[in-house]
């Protein structure tokens, strides 16, 4: 699918690896939806970019939220081709910790907003490509890009919320593509590594230096670019369907 001209919607767009999409969407002239919760950024990054951009505050497991913003979009832009889902939060906790186990609301908030905030966005935004007429020769409409995370294969201690959340991520990503074959909608899994989004500025230099030397090649953290040039490629690459792809200088995390 030629991404030029077509309309995105980005969610977790405002920072990190889905600010890297969309100014990669937008740079190949992309029409593109912001869904995030942070507001000021969001609407700084329409100021800058300018036209073909869209904000919308949306909390991804809200369905009255999604709805309504996929609507917007479709309002603004006319059809929905892409759409990248990014929006996640961690929490670090054990299972049990000095003989208390974790209380169950926190495994459940990852769970909804990771898990169930995907899968509650790719389902409203199929459904809307679904009436939408075919754009490629193989009678394609739409390409879904979701996130998972290397956790999902390799999670460390204290993340057994955030490994189940992007696991459920990698499990559904085969049947919702053969879910989806039949109204020629495209679905595949992005499992990034170690990236340095906003989040490793903060940390101390000794911790993130300890961080950048375990990927096996390149010796660095990931740049968010990389993921937008990877979510590039599956959208371009007709034949890229049902797969999960991690990218993550071959690291394979350790227990902790």
């Amino acid at each position: 699918m030629d991404i030029k001209g077509k309309v995105a919607i980005v969610t977790g767009g405002a920072s990190g690896l889905g600010e890297a999409t969309v100014r990669r969407y937008h740079g190949l002239g992309a029409r593109v939806a912001i869904f995030d919760m942070n507001e000021a950024r969001g609407a700084a990054l329409v100021e800058e970019l300018g036209e073909g951009l869209l904000y919308r505050q949306v909390n991804v497991a809200d369905e009255e939220q999604v709805a309504a913003a996929v609507a917007a979009t479709v309002e603004a832009f006319g059809a929905v081709h892409i759409c990248n889902n990014y929006a996640g939060i961690g929490d670090a906790a054990k299972t049990v910790s000095r003989g208390e186990p974790v209380e169950l609301a926190r495994f459940k908030k990852v769970i909804d907003v990771n898990l169930i905030g995907t899968f509650n966005v790719l389902r409203l935004v199929a459904a809307q490509m679904a009436k939408q007429d075919p754009v490629t020769d193989d009678g394609g409409r739409g390409v879904i890009i979701n996130t998972a995370s290397v956790a999902a294969f390799e999670g460390q201690v204290g993340q057994a919320a955030y490994s189940a959340s992007k696991g459920g991520i990698v499990g559904m990503t085969l049947p919702i593509a053969r879910d989806l074959a039949s109204l020629g909608i495209r679905v595949n899994t992005i499992a990034p590594g170690l990236i340095h989004t906003p989040l490793f500025e903060a940390i101390p230099k000794e911790a993130y230096d300890s961080l950048a030397a375990q990927p096996v090649y390149p010796k660095r953290l990931g740049r968010p670019d990389e993921i937008a040039h990877l979510s590039q490629y599956i959208v371009e690459n007709d034949y890229t369907n049902g797969e999960t792809i991690r990218m993550d200088g071959a690291i394979r995390m350790q227990p902790r």
